[in-house]
């Protein structure tokens, strides 16, 4: 089929943007929005096993945060068997699994997990075993043996049982040998693979790892933990689904043994990722993001920090558009935690595909700010301070437009009415306010793509939902598109909006160019049927008059079906 749109969320950098384009998000189809579910490592700790899986599985379910989107159960570190040698493996070389803990066997844990409706997830650190090299164990499928493909002079980072040996990516086996761990993790029904210990020097491992899960034929949602260097985000983003941008958020302050029990984190280790998350915005899109770590949230104030800031942790997870992976006891929510948990319009923001900028950071005054598809803009206002009230204020202009706006309280839903030039408010220590802020003022430029100047391709109406007289399907050539004429009051920062639709689960590169400036070129993901329209949207700057906006097609594939775009 000819598509043309991809242009969508394109024309971003088609002029003055205030940000470069990220990097393009791995291509292998998995997270188009962050992972939401729950992980073993924060409350289960060090003693997993196949009951206490099932429970949380169970209160995912019963509790209703499944219906919500949560859908991930995830078996961290300490499911292994180890000996003072390290793990112990089996007769490939691959961590053998605790019969204690698991006696059903960790494809019968993924069995009943899926059984339930859920994903289930695994983990892994890079390397080969010290026990795998003793003795000497074959790589499945080869003539090659553990000692051929282990740097016995260097280990890799674990934080279990160790020695765990550097592999030779020089040695063909490697590969083979990580393939073979990949495939038995799919054979058991692996959805989310968590890969940790990883840091500049394994990037040969997440590159081998990447190719592994591939080839598996399985989908397998890719993370990689933690604290990653900044410095290779362009590679993290080109070969995984999320990456740590810092260490743990648990404080292992509790009473038990290793720092285990309540409470789970402090509000010291959550705000410390306002930073990180403002550094590493411009590297999340659309299959690839910053991962803040787990969520503490669900056992009330026990977890460590009180009401304000637990809704303060979600509402910068969500902003950041972080994967929202619970890391509390599901079997024992609360109330007041399940709501916000379980709050709509906060998991909306978190799943719109669009991590938030910083704008203002003040002392304790912290304001960020997105911007949705439809035109919305998210705006979060925090006090991220200990200790006394401070007053929070924004203008619209810092947010990105100019008129009144009609302003919605997101966590609690209520219509607060517009507001002329910006919004303040008066929080408590550690508290939040998140809004939306509609814009009522400006007028409406719309351009139906039927109209335009296209190059191999035809308008069609072959498919419902579509406005005006048709839509424009591309020839499924590199170099088809299309040009529109666009008339602007005045000079400026407008908002463009391309209506598209696209049927496949590929996403479509496309090259978008405002007034013959530099083309930027984006994929844009599917929307499941022909007749899903839906909108993207992206600031771009105008000249007062004429102008051009102008969509390429990059690969063979063409882009999808474009309805119309529109600037306000």
């Amino acid at each position: 089929m000819r598509r043309i749109l991809a242009a969508l969320a394109l024309v971003a950098a088609a002029l003055t943007v205030t940000q470069q384009p990220a990097a393009r998000a791995s291509d292998n189809g998995q997270s188009i929005r962050p992972a939401m579910g729950w992980s073993s490592w924060s409350f289960v700790r060090r003693w997993p096993d196949e009951a206490k899986l099932r429970a949380q599985a169970d209160a995912l379910v019963s509790s209703g945060l499944a219906a919500k989107g949560y859908v991930y159960v995830n078996l961290d570190d300490f499911f292994q068997k180890c000996d003072a040698n390290g793990f112990l493996v089996d007769e490939y070389g691959r961590w053998a699994i605790d019969a204690a803990k698991f006696p059903s066997g960790i494809k019968a844990l993924a069995d009943y997990v899926h059984s339930k409706g859920l994903k289930f997830g695994f983990y892994v650190t890079p390397g080969i075993a010290k026990n795998a090299v003793t003795r000497n164990t074959r790589v499945e499928g080869t003539a090659y043996r553990a000692a051929d493909i282990a740097d016995t002079s260097a280990t890799h980072k674990n934080y279990n049982c160790r020695n765990m040996y550097r592999l030779r990516f020089d040695h063909p086996g490697t590969q083979a040998f990580i393939n073979s761990w990949a495939d038995q993790m799919a054979s058991w029904g692996v959805d989310h693979l968590k890969i940790d210990g990883v840091d500049a020097t394994t990037v040969a491992d997440v590159e081998a790892w990447d190719r592994a899960l591939r080839q598996t034929g399985r989908p397998i949602n890719f993370a990689l933990s933690n604290n990653l260097p900044i410095s290779h985000a362009t590679t993290w983003k080109r070969l995984a689904n999320s990456w740590r941008t810092q260490g743990d958020v648990e404080c292992y302050c509790g009473p038990g043994p290793n720092g285990s029990g309540f409470p789970l984190t402090t509000w010291a280790k959550v705000s410390g990722r306002f930073n990180s998350a403002a550094s590493w915005q411009q590297y999340a899109a659309p299959g690839g993001w910053n991962d803040l770590d787990s969520l503490q949230i669900g056992n009330g104030d026990q977890m460590g920090i009180n009401a304000d800031q637990r809704r303060s942790h979600l509402t910068l997870w969500a902003m950041a558009a972080s994967p929202l992976l619970l890391g509390s006891d599901l079997t024992a929510l609360t109330a007041t935690d399940l709501a916000m948990l379980t709050n709509d319009r906060l998991i909306a923001v978190n799943q719109d595909g669009v991590a938030a900028q910083r704008i203002i950071s003040s002392g304790v005054n912290q304001v960020w700010r997105k911007r949705q598809a439809g035109g919305d803009h998210i705006v979060a206002l925090f006090n991220t301070g200990t200790s006394g009230n401070s007053t929070v204020s924004v203008t619209w202009p810092q947010v990105g437009f100019t008129g009144p706006a009609e302003v919605t309280n997101l966590w609690s839903g209520a219509a607060e009415g517009s507001a002329a030039s910006g919004y303040s408010a008066t929080l408590r220590p550690g508290e939040t306010r998140l809004i939306r802020a509609r814009p009522t003022g400006g007028t409406l430029t719309r351009v139906e793509a039927e109209s335009a100047a296209i190059t191999q391709g035809a308008v069609e109406s072959n498919h419902a939902g579509y406005s005006g007289t048709g839509f424009v399907n591309f020839d499924n050539v590199v170099g088809s598109g299309i040009e529109f004429p666009v008339d602007a009051a005045s000079a400026g920062n407008v908002r463009l909006t391309l209506r598209y639709a696209n049927g496949t689960s590929v996403a479509r590169p496309m090259s978008v160019s405002v007034n013959g400036g530099p083309p930027v070129v984006r994929d844009f993901p599917g929307t499941t049927t022909w007749d899903g329209w839906t909108n993207a949207a992206v600031d771009v700057s105008v000249t007062a008059g004429a102008n051009s906006v102008k969509l390429v097609a990059t690969t063979a594939d063409g882009g999808p079906n474009l309805d119309r775009i529109s600037l306000r």
